[in-house]
């Protein structure tokens, strides 16, 4: 579990890196805030400042991995040594998949490109440009997710994420009573049809997990859930972000269609340990 000096050491060395470089980290500061083993987190100070970061995050059997250094103690090999002892820990661990992520604009991918690592995707970062949206039917109800919920949840990422049985599990379990979160289920008539997740930070609100069975595809419920979530979040006064694949046409298209614009892209890499 990291300390409150480190977390606040880690959130500064990230404005510093952004500043210098110009560009947005992807930190996952609701998994580093909630740590609850130890181990995933590998930091260099020298005389009490924060000079190097590099954070793991488990998702079932596939661990994602990103870091930073500070701009004026680079090419000191800090970070490689870092990356180094991570992977140890990793071989340990016995995770299946590993994949390294960085800022599309970021001279990170050099050094990983040279640690053997093979790029494997990117994903957008779009932000919501406020304008009007006209209500929504009432054709579907949006509801917090029950205990029971479970189970269609990672029926959801199997099937629309092509995320594997045991992530699913693992990523749908953790983010239970994750705090300033809504996970809502969508019902259409009897059935339930699909979920989405809003997560509220700094005046921010994150959908994730956004997803519809493919049997209920192409009948205009994501535009509409979609629309009305964007609405209630933008009149508590958020800002509203998201994630998506950059080859996931579809969900693209729609995400453009409601008013998300593209703001900043994250490439992921594989890397064999």
């Amino acid at each position: 579990m990291l300390t409150t000096k480190q977390l606040s050491d880690i959130e500064q060395l990230q404005k510093e890196v952004e500043a210098h470089d110009g560009l947005e980290m992807k930190l996952n500061w609701d998994m580093l805030r909630n740590r609850s083993t130890e181990g995933l987190d590998f930091l260099h100070y020298e005389k009490n400042e924060l000079i190097a970061f590099l954070g793991m995050y488990p998702f079932g059997s596939t661990i994602e991995v990103t870091g930073m250094v500070k701009p004026s103690e680079r090419r000191n090999g800090h970070f490689t040594r870092l990356f180094e002892e991570a992977m140890t820990a990793v071989r340990r661990a016995g995770f299946k998949k590993i994949l390294l992520n960085a800022p599309a604009s970021s001279a990170a991918k050099e050094f990983l490109l040279r640690q053997g690592a093979r790029y494997a995707f990117s994903e957008h970062q779009m932000q919501w440009k406020p304008q009007p949206l006209e209500d929504t039917t009432d054709d579907f109800i949006l509801r917090e997710a029950a205990r029971e919920d479970l189970e269609l949840r990672v029926r959801l990422d199997v099937e629309v994420f092509n995320v594997s049985l045991e992530n699913a599990v693992a990523t749908e379990s953790r983010i239970n009573g994750d705090e300033d979160t809504e996970m809502l289920m969508i019902d259409v008539g009897d059935n339930t049809i699909g979920k989405i997740r809003v997560k509220r930070e700094n005046g921010q609100a994150w959908i994730y997990g956004f997803s519809i069975l493919p049997e209920h595809q192409g009948k205009g419920f994501g535009r509409k859930v979609l629309r009305r979530v964007v609405k209630q979040q933008s009149e508590r006064g958020h800002s509203v972000h998201l994630e998506v694949e950059t080859n996931n046409a579809n969900a693209l298209r729609l995400y453009e269609s409601v008013g998300f614009e593209i703001v900043n892209a994250q490439d992921y890499y594989e890397f064999d340990k």
